[in-house]
């Protein structure tokens, strides 16, 4: 039987620990490609190029792997795999990641890696973003290399409802604290509280400088906030589909009547 084809892409770049990592593991399931940015696009949500030129340039740094280099977004990434690399073939599986830090919460909103997952579920193709809660550019992975192999499994045997894409996010390394297990959890209703601060560059205008303080506000037991803190790998199942399908019933009553 042939293989299936894995299409590997991140939002870190394609130098990244995180990706390096996530071919390895694809390799041991199926024939890899991989189309990455070619410099870090973290934050880039579901943002596409427009209006400038897209380069896409093959890259020998992983052997044995045909991959490319863009110099566009993730979702420009998943793009070009589809509509040129691949010809419009459609791959059995994306994966992104594995992105260094978490996307849990309402950071799946800003997040590339899952950006990426979100556009092959667009286009009909099993998906999953892939995190973990360490932001170091050589954070230890080896402790979650089974279990990103595990999921990978799964979907390619089973598939994933359509739509969808999964947001895998995994706790950082801890001696003392293993991971326990996957949870499969609702994504937490959290914010960030954001502070500017106003600096000057060397010629003396001004900049801000954007930092902050995540603010988890959800008090129930079933999110992606309270299985990662509790040493369990999140799974939240993700949608493209941004309706809210619940107020529409009132807003027909406020609106339409």
């Amino acid at each position: 039987m042939a293989k299936p084809l894995i299409l590997v892409v991140n939002d870190d770049g394609i130098t990244s620990h995180g990706i390096r990592t996530l071919i390895e593991v694809a390799k041991e399931l199926g024939d890899v490609l991989v189309v990455a940015p070619d410099s870090p696009q973290s934050g880039m949500g579901h943002a596409i190029t427009i209006g400038e030129s897209l380069r896409l340039d093959p890259s020998d740094i992983y052997e044995g792997v045909e991959a490319y280099q863009c110099s566009g977004t993730p979702v420009d990434c998943v793009k070009l795999a589809k509509h040129y690399v691949l010809k419009g073939k459609q791959p059995d599986l994306v994966v992104s990641g594995i992105n260094h830090g978490s996307n849990s919460s309402i950071s799946v909103l800003y997040s590339g890696t899952m950006s990426a997952a979100i556009e092959a579920a667009i286009e009909g193709i099993p998906a999953i973003g892939f995190s973990l809660c360490d932001y170091s550019p050589m954070a230890e992975m080896s402790h979650i290399k089974k279990f990103v192999k595990q999921i990978m499994e799964n979907v390619l045997q089973k598939g994933v409802p359509e739509g969808i894409a999964l947001n895998v996010n995994f706790p950082a390394y801890s001696k003392q604290h293993p991971i326990k297990g996957i949870k499969i959890c609702r994504q937490a209703l959290s914010k960030w509280q954001e502070v500017f601060e106003e600096r000057k560059d060397p010629h003396g205008r001004r900049y801000f400088w954007m930092s902050g303080q995540f603010e988890n506000e959800d008090k129930g037991e079933d999110t992606d906030e309270v299985a990662l803190a509790n040493h369990y790998i999140s799974i939240v199942p993700c949608s493209y589909d941004m309706t809210a399908h619940h107020s529409i019933s009132r807003l027909n009553k406020d609106f339409i009547s």
